[in-house]
């Protein structure tokens, strides 16, 4: 038996018909592709309620700033004998502070300043120490380090003798104190304020 011949045209008809499926197919996922997009935009679209709305942020509040550091005071200095035992730093009194070595590499120590006056709000001070400088006074002289001895008291826990040295004003803020120690007496404090003026 003869084999049946197709009619013309019949690979070209099923042709353009798979193209025309394959068309719509590619429209029908771009249009559920855009619908989701949409729905997302709106939240899910599964609320029956009002589309919810984000809060607004809180207005900032003010930049809180560090105390500025212990730095050296170049400028003049009015000494004053003030200490009032109020719990805050006054001139007179010996205080706690963290106080830079001369090199400036960052490093420095808790010591003992005693506060002879202020500059602006800041307080100006002179650090303390328990070495005895009296035996290289010399030494130090030479180096520009000059001390003045202050005697004992309650700043120091093992009631050693201290010395300020009266060369090197220090600026503080209040912030930067750590604690107070003692007032000291007035007639040390002038023996101090004295060197101080000379060497200024």
């Amino acid at each position: 038996m003869a084999a049946r011949r197709r009619p013309p045209g019949a690979y070209t008809v099923t042709a353009v018909a798979g193209s025309n499926w394959r068309a719509q197919l590619g429209r029908l996922a771009v249009a559920v592709v855009r619908e989701g997009v949409r729905t997302l935009g709106r939240g899910g679209g599964h609320s029956d309620g009002p589309t919810p709305t984000r809060a607004p942020l809180p207005a900032p509040g003010p930049i809180a700033t560090r105390p500025g550091p212990v730095t050296d005071h170049a400028g003049p200095v009015r000494m004053e004998y003030a200490p009032v035992d109020d719990g805050a730093p006054d001139p007179g009194e010996i205080v706690w502070a963290w106080v830079p070595f001369e090199e400036n590499d960052g490093r420095g120590k808790d010591r003992p300043v005693l506060v002879i006056g202020r500059d602006g709000g800041a307080l100006l001070g002179l650090m303390l120490s328990s070495q005895d400088h009296d035996r290289d006074a010399a030494d130090e002289a030479r180096r520009g380090r000059h001390w003045v001895d202050v005697g004992t008291g309650p700043w120091d826990k093992q009631g050693r003798p201290s010395e300020a040295r009266v060369d090197r004003v220090l600026r503080i803020e209040p912030g930067d104190v750590r604690r107070e120690g003692a007032a000291l007496s007035r007639a040390r404090f002038d023996e101090v304020a004295a060197e101080v003026r000379r060497l200024r």
